[in-house]
């Protein structure tokens, strides 16, 4: 008997896959892009007035921007207590986002995070394949 498998299912199963498998450095670079891609359609909904899908999109962005927040271990690098610094400036800002129906807040996150994605991506591109990497905290160090 031939079982016809949901092409949702399938790609749910190859996303979950990627990002098991994924190392450190990918996963950063993945929770960045999926951030800004969250901000994006948050834009998007929030020009369109449709405040339910802009706030669906804001509080998936919330949630991104609490793990990295989470994982940051600020004593770990000189920079960490300025990145926790803008990641808590950024929540703050889409949480108002939402509240108030605020694109400009929404841009703003945009601007300030967008540098921040372009960079990890850079970085990562530098990074040797075979180097061992560890994850100190939303950002990336060569072991």
């Amino acid at each position: 008997m031939s079982m016809t498998t949901n092409p949702y299912a399938q790609r749910s199963q190859y996303n979950q896959d990627a990002i098991l498998s994924a190392t450190p450095v990918r996963l950063l670079t993945m929770l960045y892009d999926r951030l800004l891609l969250d901000l994006g359609r948050a834009e998007a909904a929030q020009s369109a007035e449709n405040w339910s899908v802009a706030g669906e999109n804001l509080l998936h962005a919330q949630a991104i921007v609490s793990e990295l927040s989470s994982t940051l271990r600020v004593d770990a690098w000189d920079g960490g207590e300025g990145l926790m610094a803008l990641y808590t400036y950024v929540s703050t800002a889409m949480i108002s986002a939402n509240i108030h129906h605020d694109i400009e807040r929404t841009r703003e996150s945009i601007a300030l995070l967008e540098p921040l994605r372009q960079t990890w991506h850079e970085a990562a591109a530098m990074l040797p394949a075979q180097a061992p990497v560890t994850n100190i905290g939303g950002t990336l160090g060569v072991a």
